[in-house]
């Protein structure tokens, strides 16, 4: 019962001390990829950088202490951080107090979801996301993940249009307008490092070094060059325009903001009085304001947009200040620093006492050092229910890639796994990790795989790995500062190489075509749709239901005949001559309320199709199951062929089938002399009584009758 319980006790019968120094080696090695790895990913989760060292922190020890798999690796990964980003940018803007905050509370719902999973064994619930599904969005996701990195990497900053692909176009057109050469210098460095190292020795861990030599030169040339000044600094009426105007739709977006959560409180206390005008009034309002708030945003795109392309010159003064003039208008007689200056322009209104220009590359910045503090999400019963559709997709999405590689390495470790057991240790590792400001984790691919190489001999070694990132967070963040964040980017586009896999769909494609089609319909919905990537989950497991629920309607119903091996065929699909005398029918598949129809017509079509047809054999070895729905159409069936001057069998009728059969006495009906084992017997059993009186001298079944009454 302990065991069952706290399944990490299982870890200590016959541990040894070498398991000991190799769980340790393993837990430093994973930890030197993770770190730079969770703070690339909690940036591509729309989160500051150090989030990505709080979601290493608790939920890879409670994961590993709480699942089966010895080995693998949880924490922050690229698929979940970026639908935890579609998920959270509809509701606020990324990086803001309320963006972390829903973030805590989706982790949470996604913890509650995998523990209820698990505890009520319900694992199998994951396959309602079908392989084909699952490989069209994950190479979709690698490509948007990747391409999400590009302004990083060019140094270049844009709004986030509706669609992922108008954003990659600004991206585009912002970067020929102006690169940030040193911004793109180090991330291509960090490529160089990464790809040689890996060469060169795959046991090198190549993103620690990628990242330490960047930090290092970053610190080492001043990377970093940014400068605080008052708005009179910026010698460009244009440009101080454009931030006057830029402040005053910030501050008016902002006043509608307040103006429309006072008419949604009228809204709901008319409608808690049922006052119907009221309420109508209150929608109504509540629309102009919606229609203000979206125009107001428009323009500030607009200006934003304006600033960010301004490119500056920075002037040195005699006082040692600097003044800023549009690059090409520097007054004569006026050295500037040969420095390109821009205006950091976010969403909040801009203090235009203390402007950011930017004058360099753009790092991490400051980590505040520490544990962060221990509380349950806040929780709104309105965002709750705007996010439990995320929640579900991200717990079987991050499930779904958890699992895998645990499945991957049991095979190689002859370890057994307990999938329900896996999902209550993701659960909690969640819920437990939303406590401590982590956002939704899962399962790693590559640090599990790393993990398994160093030779992780239990689950100590990801507690091992918690403990590295605790002593980070305690006393090694300052050493980030100087992180640029274009190796973040850089560190991304590597890891998410690997979850690019084309062959997938030719493989899809030639296991059935319509498996084919549903990978790539998914692989270009979820493109199309991005950032909003729940539609392309939800148009794949649709069309995966949609063709279940066809096959199961329209089975496959096979007339067999004598093949040149001797062996009853599909006849159809082999091109064989049939029997004009006996119908030997196979129904694979149930035979319930969605299809048993469809098997009446077949015995229909069949029985016009044969004008000399005297006897039809059913073969049932395909009907593993049986309702009542299946049942009146089996005796309907019975009657019909009877009621004509032909008559049926049945064969291969197994145990539950036939218990069926005995319970509505339909088995008397057919008759126990017309229930046969095997279609062989049935055949050779009838063949002689339906070939009697008439005259079909190259019958095919008639060797095949020979042959099996001889045998």
């Amino acid at each position: 019962m302990l065991t069952r319980i706290f399944p990490f006790l299982d870890w200590f019968k016959k541990y040894s001390g070498p398991a000991f120094r190799a769980d340790i080696i393993s837990g430093l090695t994973v930890a030197l990829v993770l770190i730079p790895q969770s703070m690339a990913y909690a940036q591509l989760a729309g989160m500051p950088a150090y989030y990505g060292l709080y979601a290493s922190l608790l939920p890879p020890m409670v994961a590993a202490l709480f699942g089966s798999s010895r080995q693998l690796a949880t924490g922050p990964v690229a698929v979940v951080s970026l639908m935890t980003a579609a998920s959270l940018e509809p509701l606020a803007t990324a990086g803001s107090e309320g963006y972390i905050a829903y973030a805590l509370l989706l982790a949470l719902l996604v913890g509650v979801f995998q523990f209820m999973l698990g505890v009520l064994r319900l694992g199998l619930v994951v396959n309602f996301l079908s392989h084909p599904v699952v490989n069209g969005f994950t190479n979709a996701a690698a490509i948007i993940i990747a391409s999400s990195q590009l302004s990083k990497m060019f140094g270049v900053y844009v709004d986030k249009a509706e669609l992922h692909f108008e954003t990659i176009i600004r991206v585009i057109k912002g970067a020929m307008h102006y690169t940030h050469l040193p911004t793109l210098g180090m991330g291509v460095l960090a490529f160089v490092i990464m790809v040689g190292l890996k060469k060169v020795n795959p046991k090198i861990p190549n993103v620690l070094c990628a990242v330490v030599i960047t930090t290092l030169l970053s610190w080492a040339t001043g990377f970093n060059h940014d400068a605080r000044v008052d708005i009179a600094a910026i010698q460009d009426k244009e440009a101080q325009t454009l931030i006057n105007e830029f402040n005053k739709t910030v501050v008016g977006i902002e006043a509608l903001a307040v103006k429309r959560t006072a008419i949604a409180a009228l809204e709901d206390k008319a409608k808690a009085d049922k006052n119907q005008i009221g309420y109508y009034d209150a929608e109504h309002d509540i629309a102009v304001v919606n229609y203000q708030v979206k125009l107001l945003k428009h323009k500030s795109h607009e200006l934003r947009a304006a600033l960010r392309s301004i490119l500056f010159s920075g002037v040195k003064q005699s006082d040692g200040s600097l003044a800023f003039f549009e690059q090409g208008k520097v007054p004569a007689g006026m050295e500037a620093d040969g420095r390109t200056w821009r205006i950091k322009v976010g969403n909040k209104e801009l203090d235009t006492a203390s402007l950011k220009m930017m004058g360099g590359g753009a790092v991490v910045g400051d980590i505040p050092s520490g544990f962060p503090a221990l509380q349950i999400p806040s929780f709104d019963l309105k965002i709750i229910m705007k996010l439990l559709p995320f929640a579900v997709i991200i717990s079987l999405l991050g499930f779904m890639e958890a699992i895998s590689i645990a499945k991957a390495m049991a095979a190689k470790t002859g370890q057994k796994l307990d999938p329900n057991q896996e999902l209550i240790g993701q659960g909690l590792a969640n819920m437990l990790g939303s406590c401590g400001s982590a956002y939704p984790s899962s399962g790693s691919f590559s640090r599990s795989a790393v993990n398994l190489q160093a030779g992780a001999v239990t689950g100590l070694s990801s507690v091992f790995t918690s403990g590295i990132v605790a002593v980070t967070l305690l006393f090694f963040t300052p050493l980030l500062y100087n992180l640029p964040q274009a190796v973040l980017a850089a560190v991304i586009m590597m890891a998410v190489v690997g979850l690019i896999n084309a062959s997938g769909f030719i493989h899809a494609w030639k296991v059935q075509k319509y498996d084919g089609a549903i990978s790539i319909i998914s692989f270009i919905a979820t493109l199309a749709f991005a950032p909003h990537l729940d539609k392309g989950i939800i148009i794949g497991v649709a069309l995966s239901l949609g063709v279940f629920l066809y096959k199961s309607m329209r089975p496959r119903v096979a007339v067999l005949s004598k093949g040149p091996d001797e062996v009853l065929r599909d006849a159809n699909v082999h091109g064989l001559k049939e029997c004009g005398r006996i119908a030997v029918v196979r129904f694979d598949g149930p035979l319930f309320f969605a299809n048993a129809s469809f098997l009446e017509d077949q015995i229909s079509d069949r029985i016009i199709a044969m004008p000399n047809l005297k006897h039809i054999i059913l073969v049932c070895s395909g009907i593993n199951d049986i309702d009542a729905s299946g049942e009146e159409v089996l005796s309907l069936i019975v009657d019909t062929v009877r009621s004509g001057g032909r008559d049926i069998s049945l064969s291969g009728v197994n145990e539950a089938v036939m218990a069926v059969l005995e319970r509505t006495h339909l088995l008397e009906k057919i008759g126990k002399d017309h229930i046969y084992a095997d279609t062989e017997t049935a055949l050779c059993k009838t063949h002689e009584v339906a070939h009697r009186g008439g005259s079909e001298s190259d019958c095919p079944l008639t060797t095949y009758c020979r042959i099996s009454g001889n045998a």
